[in-house]
């Protein structure tokens, strides 16, 4: 029994186990903090919004962080580890069969969301929308939210997958193609599934002390932490997005400019260190898009065990990794016909250096011209996905895109000691549209993986131009702190997703960071290249044939 001298205990059944903790704490907490279950994730620390921390109460899944321990007393809480073995084994072999889980960290809650439907499904007529409805509760940044539908189809058995799972996948050559894409290390398989992906807070030795939040004070434990703080409110502002760099005057061909992307990894920012020790890495089942490549988190961390004597843990909650993290650069571009121009990036007071990025341009795109600007606004990264040179040549590559239909886009690009891609968007055709994409990388590997990853690096180049972008306000502090404010598109945004992949010989090389950029300038084309980026924040929700033909 977990209890707390002067709080009354609260108890409740834990996976079929009779528990006790103290009142005063919500329901996470209990179980990560005091009861040792670290399968349930905080994601948006605790906004209630990423899904991340779902478990069933009574047999129906909740949130857990947002959801006071006292209001479970004497009822029963489920974890994916107290899930009848065969329902989680099911579960578990759906998702690694369809690469239905990259780096692991949502995917617990969104198998105790789903396998809910379990109970429905015999005769019951769940569909691939129910699916999608139960999704909606849920944050996932690495898939593209299509391989988890056909997993999940595939679990409750109702027929509705659009492409057959892997019987096998050889785990070497998954976790080698998965960081050839990512690049990062990354495994798969089913503890990754159920939770078990080895992220930095899930290792932390007990009785650290525990900062919580950039510049906090140490307290003994996470639960005196959140006391300091007091719970942490959802916030969505009604500031308009931004778009803080000016185009360069001039007659142009094209233009484009961009805004503040968050790149939303769902793990926020946590490491622990020994005094004298190394570390915990941020980074554990994957690469978090580059966001993390500079964290201040695990210097923090050893900094103040070496101070304290004692072990610690440093931990960012959702509204400091919003306001602290890198965001990708807002750019201005403008090109000529015959593909030359200027790129304007913008450059922030604490940002990192950005030559890279311009020598990258320069590299991809010659011709054009890089100028960095300098304006008020949270830090920006060069390291995050593609950063300023996707955009650029995705720019150069929807410059001379081929003739097409009104509603369609096409784009191929080839990335020099990389892959190739082509991609064609067709917003028109079916009830939400489809893209189809093409894969030369090499020696493929693992085709589930490669395939994986081409399904994300579509969602999130989607997402890029339609719908993402964090709101800063005049003194450049972003001020949409929310997971849901990020505009990133939900499983029921996506259209139908198809990808082919060309076994070629030769070395593997990354290939979807090509997708990536076709991805990009094939719906951009299909959208009538309107001069800013997202183009269509708000109507993301419609469906898509219907947005194509209003002019999004």
């Amino acid at each position: 029994m977990a209890t707390e001298a002067g709080a009354p205990p609260v108890s409740f059944v834990l996976n079929g186990e009779p528990v006790a903790v103290a009142d005063g704490t919500s329901l996470l907490d209990a179980l990560r903090e005091e009861l040792g279950c670290r399968s349930a994730k905080d994601g948006c620390s605790p906004q209630g919004q990423c899904g991340c921390c779902t478990v069933w109460v009574d047999g129906a899944p909740r949130v857990a962080c947002v959801t006071p321990v006292r209001r479970i007393a004497g009822r029963r809480v489920t974890t994916v580890e107290g899930l009848p073995s065969e329902q989680r084994d099911r579960w578990a072999a759906a998702f690694v069969a369809h690469g239905a889980s990259q780096c692991g960290f949502c995917t617990p809650g969104i198998v105790m969301r789903l396998a809910a439907l379990d109970e429905t499904a015999p005769g019951g007529g769940v569909t691939r929308r129910d699916v999608e409805a139960g999704l909606r509760a849920h944050l996932c940044r690495c898939t593209g939210w299509q391989s988890i539908v056909e997993a999940a189809c595939d679990a409750l058995g109702i027929g509705e997958t659009t492409t057959a799972p892997a019987p096998w996948r050889d785990p070497l050559l998954a976790s080698w193609r998965a960081q050839i894409e990512g690049p990062a290390f990354q495994v798969s398989g089913p503890d990754v599934v159920l939770g078990g992906g080895g992220f930095a807070d899930d290792a932390a030795p007990p009785g650290a002390l525990v900062q919580l939040g950039a510049d906090a004070p140490l307290a003994p434990d996470l639960r005196a932490a959140r006391a300091v703080h007091g719970r942490v409110q959802g916030r969505n502002s009604t500031v308009p997005l931004t778009h803080p760099v000016e185009l360069p005057a001039g007659e142009w061909a094209l233009t484009l400019q961009t805004t503040w992307v968050e790149p939303a990894y769902v793990e926020p920012d946590a490491s622990w260190s020994l005094p004298g020790g190394r570390p915990a890495p941020p980074l554990a089942n994957g690469g978090a898009f580059g966001g993390k490549a500079r964290s201040p988190v695990p210097a923090r961390a050893r900094d103040l065990a070496d101070r304290t004597g004692e072990a610690v843990r440093v931990l960012w909650r959702r509204e400091d990794v919003v306001r602290r993290g890198p965001k990708r650069p807002p750019l201005a571009i403008a090109l000529r016909p015959d593909g030359s121009g200027v790129v304007r990036v913008a450059s922030t007071e604490g940002s990192a250096d950005l030559e890279p990025l311009a020598a990258r341009v320069a590299a991809l795109c010659p011709g054009v011209d890089v100028e960095q600007v300098e304006v008020p606004g949270p830090p920006v990264a060069r390291e995050l996905r593609g950063a300023g040179w996707a955009e650029v040549l995705a720019a150069r590559h929807a410059l001379e895109a081929p003739a097409a239909p009104p509603g369609a886009g096409r784009a191929h690009v080839m990335l020099p000691g990389a892959g190739s891609a082509g991609v064609e968007v067709r917003l028109h055709e079916g009830e939400r549209g489809r893209v189809e994409v093409d894969v030369w990388a090499g020696e493929i590997l693992c085709p589930v993986t490669l395939r994986s990853y081409a399904l994300g690096a579509v969602h999130q180049a989607l997402g890029l131009v339609w719908s993402e972008g964090v709101a800063v306000d005049g003194a450049g502090e972003p001020v949409d702190l929310t997971i849901r404010s990020f505009g990133i598109l939900a499983a029921r945004d996506m259209p139908e997703v198809v990808v082919r992949l060309h076994e070629e010989e030769g070395w593997p090389v990354n290939g979807s960071d090509a997708v990536f950029v076709a991805a990009l300038a094939a719906a951009w084309v299909a959208d009538g290249l309107p001069s800013r980026w997202p183009t269509r924040r708000a109507a993301v929700r419609a469906p898509f044939r219907d947005v194509a033909r209003s002019g999004g």
